[in-house]
This record gives structure tokens, C-alpha cells and sequence, in this order.
């Protein structure tokens, strides 16, 4: 377990958020209301417009609003880790700036997707980031989506060059990564696992937390798990993830966040509307993500 007095700025259940829609326009009500949910449940804290809130296809102005209307609805009452990642460095770098100038806690920085930059590459692109500001850039490794790793290495150099290096969300599923990293880096350095499934396993290597895609509809649960983990309660930790197991699965059952919208209109949070290329998801998704939620005990 991870110990408590020596826990990173970043710790414990983070919701990327969903972005909700309603008439092709984003639901500022429905976002709100979604935020406060996740405080009233426990949430340690919120990142908008992540992948999981469809920032590839939000305009930059919408971009933009979505980070200060998540801003201005906590209130100072969690961080907020504001995504301002892209593929292009100085979009990331214009992204980040704002997200610090609208009082975001710190930024999350995916690897640049598509491209498929070097280690050298990739160290510049979260440097040019780091430089720009001063509240702490959070790297978001997922080869699963950017095709490139960053490296161990990488990170080291990056850490040492910049105190504003504050973690990472880590969506490789490598539960073997964090005992390398506190090694490395000690317990100051966030590690926030990026993959549900994995999330208590990493916690029992050492990682600090995570952002989970299922707290958009469990955040409880999520929490829950996070908190006894915390205290030292790992059965009921185990038996927390044993039941969100099937939920974690079926959020992923086609492309995020098209399930979990699914599942947010099942339970009248939000509507289930993506924008394109992601569209209404299969039948045989919906009835997945409906049997999950029910064995969850999420939907009677």
C-alpha cells in the first residue's frame, strides 16, 4: 500500500471527464450538474477534455470554454488536470496556457499521436510544455493510441530538468512500472494509472492513483476502492474491483467514450451523443454495458 505520508500532490480517484452534447452543442448544464455528482461521490479529482472527453474533435474554443466552465463549477473544491494535449507541440504549448491562466491545477500532455516522434522528440514536445508554465505538466503515456512509449529514460530527463514535471498517468497496463518510478523519482512523483482494469494492481505496485473512465458513472464505487486501498482495507478493495471488473470491461467494449455515454444516459446523467467518427454504438454493446451495470448494481 502506498504510504500516505509521503503521497504526491495527485492522488487517489480523478474522473476523466465525458463531454456532454445535446443538439451537437456542449450541455454546459448537463457538464455541471455531472461535475458536482462527482464531488458529492467522493471524486478526488476531475480532468476535462481528456480523450475520454472527445477533445480530438471539440473545437479550440470549445475546448477552451469546457476547461473554464469545469473550473469555475468545482470551485476550488478538487484539482482539476486539464487536458491540453494534441500532436502539435505548439498547440499543446497554447492549450496548456490557457488551462494555467484559467486556474487548472496542472495539465495532462499526451504523447503526440500519429506522428511517431523520437524519445528526443517527445522530450522536447513535453519540455516546450513545461517551460510554458509554471503549474505542473502531468505526461500521458498510452502507446495503445499514440503508437509511441515514452521511456523511463525519458521521463528521468525530463524530471530533471524541470521541476514542474509532476507525473503521469500511465495507460500502458505495465503494473511492473511503478516500483521502477518510485525507485527513480520517490513518492512526489504522481503515478496515476490510465487503464480501469488495472488500476488496484498498479496501486499494489506502488502507484498513487488514477483517471478512470468508469467514475464517470461509479464514482463512488471508484472512490470507495481508492479509499480503502488508502486505509489499508484490501479486501474490501478487492471486492470493489471484482465488481466494477465487468464495467470496466464494457466501457471499452467499442471505441471511448462511446459506452460510457451509452451508460450515462442509462442512469440520466447525460445524453448518450458522440460526435463523428464515433458514432451510437452496436445493440450487443448496449446490452453489454446494460448487464454490466446491473451486476454492479449501478442500474435496478
Amino acid at each position: 500500500m502506498a504510504d500516505q505520508t509521503t503521497m504526491p500532490q495527485f492522488f487517489g480517484s480523478y474522473t476523466a471527464l465525458i463531454t456532454p452534447f445535446r443538439d451537437g452543442q456542449v450541455d454546459e448544464a448537463a457538464f455541471r450538474k455531472l461535475v458536482d455528482w462527482q464531488i458529492e461521490n467522493g471524486t478526488n479529482g476531475l480532468v476535462p477534455v481528456g480523450t475520454t472527453g472527445e477533445s480530438p474533435t471539440l473545437s479550440h474554443e470549445e475546448h477552451d470554454r469546457v476547461i473554464e466552465i469545469c473550473i469555475e463549477q468545482v470551485a476550488g473544491r478538487v484539482p482539476v488536470i486539464a487536458g491540453a494535449g494534441s500532436n502539435s507541440t505548439a498547440e499543446a504549448v497554447r492549450l496548456a496556457k490557457h488551462a494555467a491562466g484559467a486556474g487548472a491545477d496542472a495539465v495532462l500532455i499526451v504523447s503526440p499521436y500519429y506522428n511517431k516522434p523520437t524519445q528526443d522528440g517527445l522530450y522536447c514536445h513535453f519540455a516546450a510544455v513545461a517551460q510554458a508554465i509554471d503549474v505542473p505538466v502531468i505526461i500521458y503515456d498510452i502507446p495503445g493510441r499514440s503508437i509511441v512509449s515514452v521511456g523511463d529514460a525519458t521521463v528521468a530527463r525530463l524530471m530533471k530538468d524541470f521541476d514542474n514535471i509532476g507525473g503521469i498517468k500511465d495507460a500502458t497496463s505495465n503494473v511492473a512500472r511503478p516500483p521502477k518510478l518510485v525507485t527513480m523519482f520517490g513518492n512526489g512523483f504522481a503515478q496515476l494509472s490510465g487503464e480501469d482494469a488495472t488500476t488496484l494492481p498498479y496501486l499494489a505496485a506502488g502507484g498513487h492513483g488514477a483517471i478512470s473512465v468508469t467514475s464517470n458513472i461509479a464514482p463512488r464505487q471508484v472512490a470507495d476502492m481508492h479509499n480503502a486501498w488508502r486505509a489499508g482495507d484490501v479486501f474490501t478493495a478487492q471486492e470493489i474491483n471484482r465488481r466494477l471488473l465487468p464495467v470496466h470491461e464494457a466501457m471499452f467494449c467499442e471505441a471511448s467514450p462511446g459506452p460510457v455515454k451509452y451508460a450515462a444516459e442509462l442512469l440520466g446523467i447525460c445524453g448518450a451523443q458522440t460526435r463523428l467518427p464515433l458514432c451510437e454504438i452496436a445493440q450487443s454493446s448496449k446490452k453489454q454495458v446494460e448487464d454490466a451495470l446491473r451486476g454492479a448494481g449501478l442500474l435496478n
